[in-house]
């Protein structure tokens, strides 16, 4: 390019010289920096030492605290049991056969003596027709014969035949009736059966022993339970005397209360689990209790007469064994303690306690013994020269 915009030479490589500030120009710019950055740092100033109240950290500690009761305390186990049938009996075929009939629905309940299936009867029935037959025959022989006997018309060796025979005859035709009699299977217990394991047309046999149904008698049901081998001592002493009772309490919606008597102690501790099984029997008239069932069991096995009563939560365990917290005014005191019984909502106690004095029950993790301490609900406790802290304001304010 050899003409410029005004018809001049214009290398092609020229660059332009930037524009220049003058003095003023610079002048002005720092004057307007200066003034906002003084402008900052006295609001900064200002502002935060009118905000910030110069104050003593506290020490006060809000902690929950609960009463120490002086009264009767039961010592009651809890645990979970089962509930378990009274009897159980599989109903199996004693004769060989096909079920002809079923004469109930699964999961009926039945008296003893209820007939439950039927084998076919008919070859059991001519079975018995004709040992009855051989009975007869046997019968009249024999009688026959004592006569004959009598008038020395025959040597007594034939007479006892006779007889002999007739015993096997008569043996003969009662086996028979049983094989016809066990051919209708009827119901051993009032009980509950679950479900028919055979239909009808089935052939069924005495030697396989297969269950045909299982009846469970509910009617009374019992409920069995284990507890710790340490209880054994409360629990044999309690046994002597009073005896021991049984409250369960269904697991489900609306379940109440139900006691009864412990008829069963086991006569051995499980090694394994170190517990023993007890049971207590039920009447079980209107049937909540099933067989299966899990249900909360609660066993009183002592007393504890007007013993020091406090809240689970103020035990606390240290190196030296159980402490509770207690409010001496403003401070606690850490006083230690034997636990006497506990059951996961009130302990009972043995310690330099007295009926009325408050125990600390939250809160424990930040104390040591003569720290300052806020009750819930109690009015704050001023440490000595502590002072509620005052803003301070530049002077002039």
């Amino acid at each position: 390019m050899t003409g410029g915009l005004f018809g001049g030479v214009t290398p092609m490589n020229m660059q332009m010289p930037p524009p220049q500030i003058g003095a003023a120009s610079r002048w002005r710019v720092w004057l307007v920096g200066g003034v906002v950055l003084v402008a900052l740092v006295g609001g900064y100033w200002y502002f935060g030492q009118d905000s910030a109240p110069v104050r003593k950290r506290s020490t006060v500690i809000p902690v929950k605290v609960g009463l120490v009761e002086r009264r009767d305390m039961a010592v009651v186990e809890h645990t979970l049991g089962t509930v378990v049938p009274f009897t159980i009996v599989q109903v199996a075929a004693r004769v060989q056969g096909v079920i002809d009939s079923t004469a109930f629905k699964d999961g009926q309940f039945v008296k003893t003596g209820d007939l439950l299936f039927v084998i076919d009867p008919r070859p059991y029935q001519a079975a018995y027709d004709n040992a009855l037959a051989t009975l007869a025959t046997s019968k009249a022989k024999a009688d026959r014969y004592q006569k004959l006997l009598a008038q020395n018309a025959i040597s007594p060796q034939d007479a006892e035949d006779a007889q002999a025979a007739y015993l096997v005859a008569k043996s003969n035709a009662e086996a028979s009736r049983l094989n016809l009699e066990f051919t209708h299977i009827r119901s051993p217990v009032d009980g509950k059966t679950g479900a028919i394991m055979v239909q009808t047309g089935n052939m069924v046999s005495a030697t396989a022993m297969t269950p045909l149904v299982t009846i469970d008698q509910i009617h009374p049901i019992k409920v069995a339970f284990a507890l710790p081998q340490t209880d054994l001592p409360l629990i044999q002493a309690r046994q002597r005397g009073d005896g021991l009772a049984a409250t369960v309490v269904s697991q489900g919606v609306g379940g109440k209360p139900l006691s009864a008597p412990v008829d069963f102690i086991n006569n051995a501790v499980n090694n394994v689990t170190g517990t023993i099984e007890l049971r207590a029997t039920f009447k079980n008239e209107d049937n909540v209790l099933v067989p299966g069932q899990l249900l909360n069991v609660s066993v009183q096995l002592d007393d504890v007469p007007g013993g020091l009563v406090v809240p689970h939560e103020a035990i606390n365990i240290g190196p030296d064994g159980n402490y509770v917290f207690a409010l001496k005014g403003a401070k606690v005191v850490q006083k230690p303690v034997t636990v006497l019984f506990d059951d996961g909502k009130t302990t009972a106690i043995k310690g330099d306690l007295t009926p009325g004095e408050s125990v600390v029950t939250d809160g424990q993790l930040r104390l040591v013994p003569g720290a300052t301490v806020l009750a819930e609900g109690a009015r704050p406790v001023r440490t000595p020269g502590a002072k509620r802290g005052a803003r301070k304001r530049p002077a002039g304010d």
